[in-house]
């Protein structure tokens, strides 16, 4: 069998096999993905050869980047892990501020999580995100002061505080040591 076949035989066994498994009917499908009942049988039984903006919203619907639904299942580990010292995963480094995104990088979200840490005096100031943001944070070690527009808390190990982040606001390190935080960015 040639290549392009046999990306077809894969995608229509691996779209069949998504779909049974999440209990959905063709129909449900394709409300979800935006491709025809019809197209989605073909691609089933392997009778069409989707374009690849049709597999990427199959994908989509699935929850799936493009490379994921395509890939064989036995091939790729189900367990993605951001290594502690992998530096492509640090957004900001600096004198006074470490900020590492806990979060993969390629998912296209609305949810971000990160690991914080500002030495003693160290603030971590932000910029109004988009309209109804919130950050969710937990401090893990040391005291930290947060300021949300107008409103300002302090925090201590353990504490944890949501706050508007479509305004001005900050997080400021107001111990005497290193504070280290975790923080969840929800974007609406």
């Amino acid at each position: 069998m040639e290549a392009p076949e046999l990306i077809n035989r894969h995608l229509g066994m691996r779209v069949k096999e998504l779909r049974a498994g999440r209990g959905w009917s063709l129909e449900t499908l394709a409300n979800a993905s935006r491709v025809s009942r019809s197209m989605l049988s073909q691609i089933e039984r392997e009778r069409a050869n989707p374009t690849l903006a049709v597999t990427q919203r199959i994908a989509r619907a699935f929850g799936m980047e493009l490379g994921e639904l395509l890939q064989e299942a036995s091939a790729t580990s189900k367990v993605s892990v951001i290594r502690a010292n992998d530096h492509a995963f640090h957004y900001r480094s600096d004198k006074d501020i470490r900020l590492r995104t806990l979060s993969p990088l390629h998912l296209e979200k609305d949810v971000e999580f990160y690991e914080v840490q500002i030495q003693a005096g160290g603030t971590l100031r932000s910029s109004p995100h988009f309209e109804g943001t919130r950050e969710f944070l937990t401090v893990a070690k040391g005291q930290v002061r947060v300021e949300s527009g107008g409103d300002i808390e302090n925090l201590s190990t353990g504490d944890s505080a949501s706050y508007r982040a479509d305004v001005p606001h900050a997080i400021i390190n107001t111990g005497r040591a290193e504070a280290v935080a975790y923080l969840v960015v929800i974007y609406r």
